[in-house]
């Protein structure tokens, strides 16, 4: 017997939800005989995941401050999916738009505000799309694997600043051990509503992906070039300046994201600041089929379940793994079932051909 993967292609569109719907009620499950197992009800704990969220208005402050880095990182990513650039590197982009901003925090913080906010803003999305931009000229000039390339520059970056903190930025005040100076308030994101403005960002962002992407010409160019590179090419589109342009743009976004994480929550710069951002990016851009307003309901249930967890954590005793634990169940069904709304298993036998 052999077995073989194929992609589905008569899916229709109540078995999709129909799947989604089945990964979700698994991982309800699978999660709650984890939480048997730890001695504790779980009819008691999934109401209070969600409920910790929600219960005040400082939690549900926190949790729009845990959902703006998810939303922007996973539609800066979108843009290198769209045209199958696997860009990996949103921690790297995110935590270089965090140096470059950080810079006019630490030495410019006696400029007027706005100036200096709106300095930091450009800064950090020029850091970003720097560091987008690397791998994008390694594949084009020599055929580098973006996946690596990017991989590996998320760690050149915190080691970045982990330099910087032992080294020209540490706090000359700080007792026993190293870290950077806390930011002056004059270089401190505003607050609207209770939560630092990065949710504006957000917001103009999730706009700007939307119309760019599906009602522009340079959106369509990204298409066609994630289509077939060679298609494009032949229909006269610069393939290369495309995909340049476009990891710009991605990682411009994504280093925003460094710049508002610092400026906003941490106001620090340390080698947290994108605190695995990036990766939970990748996942949601793929779980909502770059989407953008997708984007932003598969990051809210993100950000509940992480607040939640954070809750659960205290109210139950439960150990910071064991949170971990049950969010990475979630996450293990959630994107086993979207496996299946796009490939089928198929088992060759002797006798016959059997799908599962």
């Amino acid at each position: 017997m052999r077995i073989r993967i194929a992609s589905k292609t008569n899916l229709s569109r109540s078995q999709e939800i129909f799947l989604r719907i089945l990964g979700i009620l698994l991982a309800f499950f699978a999660g709650g005989i984890f939480l048997l197992l730890l001695g504790l009800n779980p009819i008691e704990v999934y109401p209070a995941i969600f409920a910790g969220a929600f219960r005040s208005t400082l939690s549900i402050q926190a949790t729009v401050k845990i959902l703006i880095p998810m939303i922007m990182t996973s539609l800066g990513l979108t843009f290198a999916f769209k045209m199958k650039f696997w860009n990996i590197g949103g921690e790297g982009q995110i935590v270089m738009g965090a140096i470059f901003a950080t810079y006019f925090a630490l030495f410019c913080s006696n400029w007027n505000h706005y100036l200096l906010i709106a300095v930091m803003l450009i800064a950090g999305m020029v850091g970003g799309a720097l560091w987008g931009l690397i791998p994008a000229f390694f594949k084009l000039k020599y055929g580098t694997n973006e996946t690596l390339l990017t991989l590996m520059l998320n760690y050149i970056a915190v080691n970045i600043v982990c330099y910087l903190k032992e080294g020209p930025w540490r706090d000359a005040k700080a007792q026993g051990f190293s870290k950077i100076p806390r930011f002056d308030n004059n270089a401190v994101l505003d607050k609207v509503f209770g939560v630092h403005c990065g949710w504006i960002f957000a917001i103009i962002i999730l706009i700007f992906t939307f119309i760019y992407l599906n009602y522009t010409k340079k959106g369509y160019e990204i298409s066609v070039v994630g289509y077939s590179a060679k298609t494009a090419e032949y229909a006269g589109m610069q393939v290369k300046k495309i995909i340049l342009r476009t990891m710009l743009i991605s990682g411009a976004i994504c280093g925003l994201v460094g710049m508002v994480q610092t400026t906003g929550s941490d106001i620090t710069l340390t080698d947290e600041v994108a605190g695995g951002v990036g990766f939970s990016g990748v996942i949601i851009a793929w779980l909502s089929k770059l989407n953008p307003f997708v984007i932003v309901i598969v990051s809210g249930f993100f950000a509940v379940l992480e607040k939640g967890s954070s809750v659960v954590q205290s109210q139950y005793g439960l150990s910071t793994d064991c949170a971990d634990v049950l969010q990475g169940i979630f996450l293990f069904f959630i994107m086993g079932c979207e496996f299946f709304t796009r490939y089928q298993i198929i088992l060759d036998k002797r006798g016959g051909k059997k799908n599962a």
